[in-house]
């Protein structure tokens, strides 16, 4: 479900929105970038779903709301967490189904969608896999430098945008190409990146 964008192909000008589903939490984030190393924040929040019992009525908030933020923001590509697989079947459904409806309200605006493990999000945003919400609170805030007063309550708004910033940070790492001669390749490829 992941597509695919090499580095040297990037537009100078993206807007990545990033969603962290939930069904009774959903974090969003977007960014805009502009090439490998300048990132802004556009706009961060959160979805209180706690209140509506109906399964299938916090699904129809989840992509109204999507849906909302794309016609909002015409986002480039999106990028969701993938489920953390636990203990609980049932919740595991329910987180399912919330990133499916997410996923669907982009592909029904063909806006490219990325899907990255908590763990892969946590370690490309603070270097460690097992870091904290709050550590990624915190790394969040010092790339985008969103000041103190700004902060949301919610740290599932920054999980959002941590979603956000891992795609971009995917997107600007350059990758080795099947069939390749290695490091010749690589330096060929990308002549910015090699020190003399």
């Amino acid at each position: 479900m992941k597509t695919k964008t090499s580095p040297k192909s990037l537009p100078q000008e993206r807007v990545i929105l990033g969603i962290d589903p939930g069904t009774t939490i959903m974090g969003y984030g977007l960014i805009r970038t502009q090439g490998k190393s300048k990132v802004e924040l556009i706009e961060m929040g959160a979805l209180h779903l706690g209140k509506i019992k109906d399964h299938a009525l916090k699904l129809k908030r989840i992509y109204d709301r999507v849906s909302g933020l794309i016609e909002a923001h015409a986002p480039d590509e999106m990028a969701v967490e993938a489920p953390f697989f636990g203990q609980n079947v049932q919740s595991m459904l329910k987180l399912g189904r919330a990133q499916g409806v997410a996923l669907a309200a982009a592909l029904a605006r063909e806006v490219p969608v990325a899907e990255y493990a908590p763990r892969r999000v946590k370690q490309a945003v603070t270097g460690s896999g097992a870091a904290s919400k709050e550590q990624v609170a915190g790394m969040v805030q010092r790339t985008l430098q969103i000041p103190t007063s700004d902060m949301p309550k919610d740290l599932d708004a920054t999980d959002g945008l941590a979603v956000a910033l891992c795609h971009h940070f995917q997107l600007s790492t350059p990758t080795m190409q099947k069939g390749g001669s290695g490091w010749k390749a690589f330096i060929s490829e990308n002549p910015d990146r090699v020190r003399r």
